[in-house]
């Protein structure tokens, strides 16, 4: 039997590759973590200082907080160094690092999950490098820090904290090296994914998406979040998804004003279990898994009122058995409910995706599956000019280059349906 041959990379065979040089710790060592406004206002000054675009990252407390907040910031320019910030006690005093970094580039990995946060305390950013974007506007297969970082630089960046408690004090040292090593190089990630980019004729692509990016605002929240509890499908009754919404509901407000995950004050399974049981009373109640523990047990009153409440809600105002359909329905269905958008979305949505992969890019950061959605369900005017499709992907926040690569190939599958249509009549 033949040994495999080894996997290509996007620099050739693993073997090829050189060895890759662990970053272990900072090069200059861990900096403290800074608390007070004095340290802020010292830090602001060294920033100000230096040169060049800001390497910028947060890290929060997902799984044990409600909040999103960011519970350390951390900062990296050349000829500043690197700063650790803890916006916690004294968020009023961030200013001075507000103002001096409203104006560098930021350089972050996967923008869309920092951004937030960072606005949340007040910076704002007025130009953005997103290494992770890049990295799928390159085409590459694992676009996560690390694994660029290895890529592009031949380091192997140590990780392993990311979904830790952040909101913990104090700080592990181990946790802190990892934190300032996510920022260690990463303005020198970004001037190696620049020149890729540039060598792939994709600069000016890259600009445009982080452009977007930046002056996104932010998504408005989810309706009807509670029919996301796991299992909620075991579920077969309108009164009991009842049960599911009015405890998922008691849980959120309990998690809100706690600032304490949802999950840690009430696991989902339980949710289920209790809105399938659907006990009469708190001894009940009690006698279910979960409910029997201490911590459960002073919550008990709350959780009974809230099945009770499922229980006398009037028929009228029970949630439907199924999710109600927002927007369009799945393109599986289109071929029965709207046949002509059927035919549009088995010319439009291949081509979007052999455009996508002759410029080696996910067809996804091509153009957004939704908007190629509502384009083919529907249509435009026949027959169909390159500027019509354009105008109906810009009013769909398709950037310049998308538009370029996409709206004159569109514009003809659409009328090759049209033409497809006219000599078949035309043979009857």
């Amino acid at each position: 039997m033949n040994d495999p041959a080894p996997p290509d990379t996007p620099d050739g065979p693993e073997d090829d590759r050189p060895a890759t040089t662990p970053l272990l710790a900072p090069r200059d060592g861990v900096p403290a973590v800074l608390t007070s406004p004095t340290e802020f206002a010292r830090a602001a000054e060294q920033l100000a200082a230096g040169e060049g675009p800001v390497a910028l990252d947060t890290e929060r407390a997902s799984g044990y907080r409600y909040s999103q907040r960011a519970y350390l910031i951390q900062i990296r320019r050349h000829g500043s160094g690197s700063f650790l910030i803890d916006p916690i006690e004294h968020p009023d005093a961030l200013t001075p690092l507000i103002d001096v970094l409203e104006g560098p580039e930021w350089v972050l990995h996967a923008a869309d999950q920092d951004l937030p946060c960072l606005r949340e305390v007040g910076f704002r950013g007025r130009e953005l490098f997103d290494t992770e974007l890049a990295g799928r506007l390159l085409g590459l297969t694992r676009v996560n820090l690390a694994a660029m970082v290895e890529q592009f630089l031949g380091l192997g960046l140590q990780k392993g904290h990311g979904a830790a408690d952040w909101s913990r004090r104090p700080l592990p040292d181990e946790w802190l090296n990892y934190a300032a090593l996510d920022v260690e190089v990463l303005v020198e990630l970004r001037d190696a994914m620049d020149a890729a980019l540039s060598e792939a004729g994709k600069q000016e692509w890259a600009r445009e998406e982080f452009a977007y990016v930046l002056a996104r605002p932010a998504s408005p929240p989810r309706r009807d979040r509670w029919r996301k509890t796991a299992n909620i499908h075991t579920i077969k009754t309108a009164r009991g998804l009842a049960a599911v919404r009015e405890l998922w509901t008691a849980r959120e407000e309990i998690a809100q004003r706690r600032d304490v995950a949802p999950g840690r004050v009430l696991p989902d399974s339980a949710i289920v279990t209790a809105a399938a049981a659907g006990p009469q009373s708190t001894a009940e109640l009690t006698r279910l898994p979960v409910f029997g523990g201490p911590r459960q047990r002073k919550q008990s009153g709350t959780w009974l009122s809230a099945l009770l409440r499922a229980r006398d809600m009037p028929e009228a105002e029970l949630p439907p058995r199924k999710t109600p359909t927002t927007g369009l329905p799945p393109v599986s269905r289109w071929e029965q409910r709207n046949p002509e958008a059927a035919a549009r979305a088995a010319r439009v949505r291949p081509l979007v995706k052999e455009i996508a992969e002759a410029n080696d890019l996910p067809a996804e950061n091509l153009l957004h599956p939704e908007l190629v959605r509502q384009l083919c369900w529907e249509g435009l005017p026949v027959p169909v000019t390159a500027e019509a499709v354009n105008e109906r992907l810009a009013a769909g926040d398709a950037r310049g280059w998308q538009r370029t690569l996409t709206a004159h190939p569109i514009a003809g599958a659409l009328n090759s349906i049209d033409d497809s249509a006219s000599d078949s009549s035309g043979t009857d």
